[in-house]
């Protein structure tokens, strides 16, 4: 059955023929992280795809992960393509590496999943929060509800964690 909803206005639908969409999106709409393990080499991997990327290998489980990770790279919008977003500028969009499989099975295959910032309640972070963050942010997965159990996952900062001074563009 397709999942569907709306975010900031903008109707959302994963089609009942997106067999890993909706398993993916499935797990979000309960505010569970799950990423696909492959049974043939042991690897996690997003997004969510019909084989292993490492070996076409279609067998695997959905496994919870800790929905916690790092701040890789960022950008900052501020001229939005998207109606919705245009009372919401500057907003982030986080390119974030999970905690788990880091550097498996290279430095360059680490887990990473993109979402915006938000506040821990959802709703897309205010300036004074997009100016705290930047490369080397710790956060942790927060659901926004778009629907009758079809969530997508975003990014809040994770209180509990140690934060470093992180990086960010220089600004003019």
């Amino acid at each position: 059955m397709a999942l569907s909803g709306s975010w900031l206005g903008m109707d959302l639908v994963v089609e009942d023929t997106d067999l890993e969409n909706l398993a993916f999106f499935g797990y979000c709409g309960r505010h569970e992280l799950r990423l696909q393990r492959w049974k043939s080499n042991g690897l996690l991997s997003y997004p969510p795809g019909t084989a292993s990327p490492w070996d076409g290998s279609p067998e695997c489980d959905w496994e919870p992960v800790s929905g916690k990770g790092t701040v890789m790279s960022y950008s900052e919008v501020h001229h939005p393509l998207m109606p919705a977003f245009q009372d919401h500028i500057p907003y982030l969009i986080l390119l974030v590496e999970l905690d788990e499989q880091r550097g498996e099975p290279s430095e360059h295959e680490a887990l990473r999943i993109l979402g915006n910032l938000v506040t821990a309640d959802c709703e897309l972070a205010p300036p004074d929060l997009v100016e705290q963050v930047g490369i080397g942010t710790r956060v942790r997965v927060v659901f926004a509800d778009v629907g009758e159990g079809f969530a997508i996952p975003q990014w809040t900062i994770d209180e509990d964690a140690d934060q470093p001074v992180p990086w960010r563009y220089p600004q003019e």
